[in-house]
Order: C-alpha cells, then structure tokens, then sequence
C-alpha cells in the first residue's frame, strides 16, 4: 500500500524542537574525583540527620571541607543539579510545533497499550525496539501516544511500522507495564491514525 502524496515522512529527530537556549552545566569543568566527592555528598546527606552514624558526620565534614578548599560551594552546586534537572524534563517534554497539526506518517516501535481480541486499538509509539520496557523510558517528545480505533495484529514488538495521521502537541501520562512492574511515562504527543502499516 502506498501512502498519500501530501503525507510528509517525519523522522524521531524532527519531533525535537530547536535548541533556543542552552542549558548551563556548571559541573562541565569538573574533574571526575570532584564528581565522585559530590556524588558521594549528595547519598550521605540523603540520610536523615537522626540517622547518620557518627563515621558518616566525619565523612561529610571532610568532603564539605576538601571541596570548599577547591573553591567549590556544595549547596550552589546541588541547588544547579535540581535547576538542571527541571530545565532537562522541560526541555524533553517540548514539542516541534512546526509539525502540529500536519498530517505525516512516522516510524517506530509499537507498545500496546489496549488490546481487543487480537488487535492493538491504543499504544505508544517509540523510536527504539524495548524502549518503556526496560527504564528509563524515552524523553516526552520521542514518544507518540496512538489511538487507532480499526485496530491492528501486532507482528511483534521487534517488527516496526508506519503510522499516518494528524500530529497534535498533547502533554499526558501513561502507565505502562515494565519488565518489573508499572509505571507511568510523560508523552508530549498525539495521533488519531488513519493507517498502520507495515515499515518497508
């Protein structure tokens, strides 16, 4: 089966949005024993104060006094993790708005998310074979939440597919079955589709 001419072939780098502006990574210029120090700062002072052996206080105490030695303030720099972190989830759920609203066919990987008999009628739409199954799962916008009401046999999660349709932005989230148990995963986009075929 061919596709419709106008249906544009939209590929998982496209549904990025461009860079606008670039996040700050104060831990760039550290060295890798700086790092491990922080890392290891960060899970000793996870324990509640109540709960902290004394050989762990020591510990603390003496990270805290080789960094600020180095001219590093642990506090400002746990404070940009979390600011990093906020920005990256930001950053992960935005959506190529170019491409919203336009009817295109995209690649990838089905993940069911209801099944009818034999048919898959719901799922997400990954770009790699196993992604959600093992986390993490992918970032938002590399992930396509699909409603296809016909439905279609699954071949296997190995065997990929097109899927055609008009991309809307959606923010929503999903729970899904791991290998270990459920979750839920942010999706940043969304598609009635009017076909599911085979990927040739």
């Amino acid at each position: 089966m061919s596709f419709a001419g106008e249906d544009r072939a939209v590929y998982w780098d496209e549904l990025v949005p461009p860079v606008t502006e670039e996040i700050s990574n104060p831990f760039a210029e550290l060295s890798q024993d700086q790092l491990r120090q922080l890392a290891t700062l960060l899970t000793l002072e996870d324990v509640p104060v109540e709960e902290r052996t004394e050989e762990a206080k020591q510990d603390i105490e003496t990270i805290r006094s080789k960094l600020t030695s180095q001219g590093l303030d642990p506090d400002w720099l746990f404070e940009q993790r979390l600011i990093m972190m906020d920005a990256r989830m930001s950053a992960d759920a935005r959506t190529n708005d170019d491409l919203l609203g336009q009817t295109v066919r995209i690649p990838g990987y089905v993940l069911p998310l209801d099944v009818r008999g034999d048919l898959v009628t719901e799922f997400l739409l990954v770009p790699t074979v196993g992604a959600c199954i093992h986390t993490p799962p992918p970032p938002a916008n590399q992930m396509v939440h699909v409603v296809y009401p016909e439905g279609f046999k699954v071949e296997g999660l190995y065997t990929p597919v097109w899927i055609t349709g008009e991309l809307r932005g959606e923010s929503r989230v999903t729970e899904i079955r791991y290998v270990d148990g459920n979750g839920e995963v942010s999706v940043s986009y969304a598609m009635n589709a009017n076909a599911v075929l085979p990927y040739q």
